[in-house]
């Protein structure tokens, strides 16, 4: 992995007003020009991200949205897109035109950021464009704002010195595997190689796991589903079998029952999401009914095969286990269903190219609408009989109840 994936750093967006300064704030921060900027409002029009290194904290995402306020037809679909980014968001930055404040507005967007519970840092852009005493003024009615123009450098040290402040607090470390296993313990990690396998690469989770390996002092091996019962006699000893989910079947019934087993898809659970609940959401599978609708939702884009798990494995897969005549809707990378409660079950991937934030929010929004979510792999070692199996070395850290 050269660099740190977009789906593995904290999100920073910035949100305001047409013609607020988000733009060129946005280009003062990357330390590039990126984004147009215009005296026209309404010249950002799709979100625009850029990932960098924001020191001292590290590698971020940092997004420029379209600005609220723009009124005509094309304005409501960027305001929509703009307010999507919110589902991505780790720490918002609010910029308050210091020429026009439009203080409501910012106390309306801020009631949102308080409702999803997002940290925001407000900040008065174009700072050298009014007088010290009016700027003063604005900043008393806004206590907790920042003043900022990209014409003053000490301003802006000082942003980004709070941003990287802000972002510290927020930053958790979720881990997949690393520390569930002592050092030293031996990781066999089983990699399917089939139509749906880039060609000369891992995909990310299995590079994930291999670097947690190796910075948890595990040894790992790695190995496809034909070589694997060769691989585990000449082992010897194995602490802890992972597989990709769709080979679930084959491998549970090669790798001994004292062996613990468990998949890519459930670790990236435990670090992207919320386990027990999809756990939850894995019992509603069995009381799906004629008529039901399933959403299955993946988050990378890539072409689909006749090996595709998302398009062609799950469904069948579905349709065996429940015997249920169901309808089948299908979401990819960002786009997202807005009325869940259609739905009686979603079934999504890992998560693996989004980041925990939007995963979590993808929970939240489908808690709050009462519709049940799993993962792929959670559903796939169910459909095979080894949940349980596929939980035991979860359970043994407490972090599932003893009957998934």
């Amino acid at each position: 992995m050269n660099a740190t994936p977009q789906s593995n750093r904290l999100t920073v967006s910035i949100f305001g007003r047409c013609n607020a300064g988000k733009s060129a704030l946005f280009n003062a921060i990357t330390d590039t020009e990126n984004a147009i900027v215009s005296g026209t409002p309404g010249t950002t029009t799709d979100p625009v991200s850029k990932s960098m290194e924001l020191l001292p904290h590290g590698p971020i995402v940092l997004i420029d949205t379209a600005g609220l306020g723009d009124d005509s037809a094309l304005g409501e679909a960027r305001v929509k897109k703009t307010q999507s980014v919110l589902n991505r968001t780790d720490l918002a930055l609010y910029a308050i035109d210091a020429q026009a404040p439009a203080l409501a507005d910012y106390r309306a967007f801020a009631q949102e950021f308080a409702r999803r519970a997002l940290p925001h840092l407000p900040l008065i852009t174009k700072s050298d464009t009014v007088p010290a005493p009016a700027l003063a003024a604005l900043c008393s009615q806004v206590p907790d704002a920042l003043p900022v123009s990209d014409r003053r450098p000490e301003e802006l040290t000082r942003v980004k010195a709070e941003i990287s402040l802000r972002l510290d607090a927020l930053r958790e470390d979720h881990p997949m595997l690393k520390d569930l296993l002592p050092a030293g313990a031996v990781v066999v990690m089983v990699v399917p190689v089939d139509s749906e396998a880039p060609r000369g690469r891992l995909i990310l989770p299995q590079v994930q796991l291999i670097r947690e390996c190796l910075d948890g002092g595990h040894r790992c091996h790695v190995t496809t589903e034909r070589t694997l019962p060769q691989a585990l006699r000449e082992l010897g000893r194995v602490d802890l079998v992972v597989t990709d989910s769709q080979a679930f079947a084959s491998v549970a019934r090669a790798v001994p029952a004292e062996i613990p087993l468990t998949g890519f898809s459930i670790l990236m659970a435990r670090q992207k999401s919320d386990l027990s609940a999809l756990l939850a959401g894995t019992r509603a599978v069995s009381a799906l009914r004629d008529g039901d609708r399933v959403l299955i939702a993946e988050t990378c884009t890539h072409n689909r095969s006749h090996e595709d798990i998302g398009r062609v494995k799950i469904p069948a897969l579905l349709q065996k286990t429940t015997g249920k005549s169901l309808r089948l809707d299908f979401a990819a990378g960002r786009d997202y269903p807005e009325r869940l409660e259609d739905y009686a079950l979603i079934i999504h991937c890992g998560g693996c190219m989004i980041s925990r934030a939007e995963m979590m929010n993808r929970l939240r929004t489908a808690r709050a609408k009462r519709v049940p979510v799993t993962n792929y792999g959670l559903f796939l070692a169910h459909c095979h009989g080894i949940l349980e199996r596929s939980m035991s070395l979860l359970r043994a850290a407490g972090e599932a109840p003893p009957h998934a």
